[in-house]
């Protein structure tokens, strides 16, 4: 068996079986294009890649671990996939969160490889990206989880067209018995699963029967809490409002915290696309926003941003790889903007902007990946708030 990559998804899978080669494109001279053999495409790899190119039998590690194809005794492990563009974190920690009595564990994108959560023998959430089901051949899930999908990854997908898709796919393959939960512009999907579709969280509570009403958490977390509650009631008949009451909340996620000045700030480094950013943005729409935009948008059209972003009071400090791009999209638009650069010059120049009287707010929702200028969005976010306390 081939596996593509060298990350931890490769290294994973090599730590199981082995007679595992791994390889990436230094590896092209060496490699057999001609081969037949099964190869697992680490998820990190996208389909233009020359090596990806030069390969007949491309699978995903879930092609690998959740279907016979390579092994010919398979666990019975029930498994949930959880994706769309942005709340697929939250939703896989809080199901785990609600699940964990229950033997199952987080997976995938998030917590242990998918091929060490294999060998636990537990039931499996995995946290599922675009790129994985890409690849996917032939695995499906006992529960499908699907939040909203907008613009994301379209440089490595293509377009937006194959980006949805790959999303759609695991519904395609569910069988009698197993169910998804989808946004309702999907409603008329033919598939063999069961579909419940919603419009929005109160849609879906109302489909579910679960009292919003008990639930601590506000938008945009509201949905994912509403999602991770209805696989616990699909599973066990229960719903537990104080376990979900009871969750955490992960840094650099419209995290709010105050300088020295008392100025309010808010994390949001993990909003590395347009529709995060967008739901920033609603959630302080009755306040005076200073925002900081950019690093890499991955391909995707601004525009939508910048429509909603026109509807508010915001002043615009760009920063990252497209911080021209904005800059631009701020002057066509009349928006008021500094060119930034960098998340230093940023808050400086918002702390000379600020009105701490005025019903104003500083937002990080770069609507960007980080890796432009950081090592993860974490790291984006943690050095916001150091400069913030400068």
């Amino acid at each position: 068996m081939r596996v593509l990559g060298k990350g931890k998804t490769a290294l994973a899978i090599k730590d199981i079986y082995n007679n595992v080669n791994l390889y990436d494109d230094k590896d092209l001279n060496i490699y057999d294009k001609d081969s037949d053999e099964l190869t697992v495409v680490s998820p990190g790899i996208p389909p233009s890649n020359n090596i990806v190119i030069n390969t007949k039998n491309c699978i995903s590690d879930y092609d690998l671990f959740l279907t016979n194809i390579y092994n010919k005794e398979q666990k019975d492990i029930f498994s949930i996939w959880i994706s769309g563009t942005n709340g697929k974190t939250t939703t896989t920690q809080m199901c785990e969160h609600l699940l964990k009595n229950n033997n199952f564990i987080a997976a995938g994108n998030i917590g242990l490889p998918l091929a060490k959560a294999y060998n636990t023998n537990k039931n499996l959430i995995l946290e599922t990206s675009s790129f994985t089901l890409h690849y996917t051949k032939y695995a499906k899930p006992n529960i499908y989880i699907l939040l909203p999908i907008s613009e994301d990854h379209i440089s490595w997908h293509g377009n937006f067209e194959e980006y949805e898709q790959s999303k759609l796919k695991p519904i395609y393959s569910l069988q009698e018995g197993e169910i998804a939960i989808i946004p309702q512009k999907y409603e008329n999907i033919k598939t063999d699963g069961f579909l419940i579709t919603y419009k929005d969280s109160k849609d879906l509570s109302s489909k579910l029967d679960i009292d919003i009403n008990k639930i601590n958490f506000k938008e945009p977390f509201l949905l994912d809490a509403l999602l991770a509650l209805s696989i616990q009631k699909i599973l066990f008949d229960n719903i537990n409002y104080n376990s979900i009451n009871s969750f955490i909340q992960d840094k650099h996620k419209l995290e709010e915290f105050k300088d020295r000045n008392n100025m309010v700030w808010v994390d949001d480094s993990k909003a590395t696309n347009i529709d995060a950013t967008i739901q920033a943005i609603k959630t302080y729409k009755d306040k005076t926003i200073h925002l900081i935009l950019g690093g890499d948008d991955k391909g995707a059209s601004l525009d939508p941003l910048f429509e909603i972003i026109k509807q508010n009071n915001i002043t615009i400090y760009s920063i990252g790889k497209n911080k021209d791009k904005i800059i631009k999209l701020s002057n066509d638009n009349n928006i008021k903007s500094f060119l930034c650069h960098d998340i230093k010059t940023a808050v400086m120049q918002i702390k000379s902007q600020y009105n701490i009287n005025n019903n104003e707010i500083a937002i990080l929702s770069p609507a960007a990946a980080s890796l432009d200028q950081y090592r993860s969005y974490k790291h984006r976010g943690e050095d916001f708030k150091e400069n913030v306390q400068i």
